[in-house]
């Protein structure tokens, strides 16, 4: 994997997942704007809790369409152990099953940009092709997920965060 400055991901890995159900507050955000977005994920466990309903995972941002010029479509969202019923705020849907490439990046978010250049371009010099297609839209994604397996209220120092990015690979 090409190595970038400031970066301590692990090598990127090959993993099969089974269907995961989610839900998820989403809308369209450019690159400045995505912690509209982000700062979203509370509200998803408020809206779980209310419900008795426990997550079955950690918060991810998934994206859907990438247009990094204007806008992303993107969702804040929590696995949970079976589907549930959504409302007008929050959403439910089911992360594809299949092939992912994932690897985990310790460090700031701010990071992610060159991480994810990085996996995509040991992706390409394997041969792999990514679930997804150009559309006038932008790239629109199968399945692009960034998982936060860190709390910030537990721990405040971002260089010490730790994140797991998928790429759901064509089948």
């Amino acid at each position: 994997m090409p190595v970038y400055p400031d970066m301590n991901p692990t090598q990127p890995s090959i993993i099969h997942c089974a269907d995961q159900p989610y839900v998820a507050i989403g809308g369209t955000v450019t690159m400045r704007t995505i912690g509209e977005i982000a700062d979203r994920i509370p509200a998803v466990f408020g809206w779980l809790a209310s419900r008795g309903i426990a997550p079955a995972g950690p918060p991810f941002l998934r994206y859907t369409v990438i247009d990094m010029s204007s806008h992303l479509e993107i969702e804040a969202g929590v696995p949970v152990a079976t589907e549930v019923p959504g409302d007008e705020d929050v959403r439910p849907g089911v992360l594809p099953a299949g092939r992912y490439v994932t690897v985990t990046h310790l460090g700031s978010p701010e990071q992610l940009v060159s991480v994810v250049r990085a996996v995509l371009e040991w992706g390409g010099e394997r041969g792999l092709r990514w679930d997804r297609e150009d559309t006038p839209a932008g790239e629109k994604w199968g399945c692009r997920l960034e998982s936060y397996k860190t709390n910030p209220v537990i721990e405040p120092d971002m260089s010490k965060w730790e994140t797991e990015l998928a790429f759901r690979l064509a089948d």
